[in-house]
């Protein structure tokens, strides 16, 4: 399974970004995906999950209000929108997929998922 992020970039506090996920095959249906970030310095931290059939979607306390996830099946892509962004948001950002239904602490978790993009880097300027 390979996946590919693309969509960062920089913009100023306050602006809006989405990202996008793309997802090699046939089975992107069958996984639930996740977004996470890394900033310099910083360890991976969990942004947004959902579930394989869009049901459950888990947030960050950090992005709440502010960023939406959703995926089109049809299309093999996950999304992040991301609204009212800060400077804080500035990091790598992933995306993943759990092969396996992932409950709902599981779906925060780096280690529960099976697959990585190579990221896309964010940078917000204040």
């Amino acid at each position: 399974v390979q996946l590919q992020a693309s969509g960062g970039g920089l913009v100023q506090a306050g602006g809006s970004l989405r990202l996008s996920c793309a997802v090699a095959g046939r089975t992107f249906g069958t996984y639930d995906m996740g977004w996470f970030r890394q900033a310099p310095g910083k360890e991976r931290e969990f942004v947004a999950a959902i579930r394989r059939s869009s049901g459950t979607t888990p947030y960050a306390d950090s992005v709440k209000g502010r960023f939406t996830i959703s995926r089109d099946n049809a299309k093999n892509t996950l999304y992040l929108q991301m609204n009212s962004l800060k400077p804080e948001d500035t990091a790598v950002y992933y995306c993943a997929a759990a092969a396996r239904g992932l409950i709902l602490t599981s779906l925060r978790l780096a280690s529960q998922y099976d697959y990585w993009g190579q990221g896309t880097e964010v940078t917000v300027s204040s």
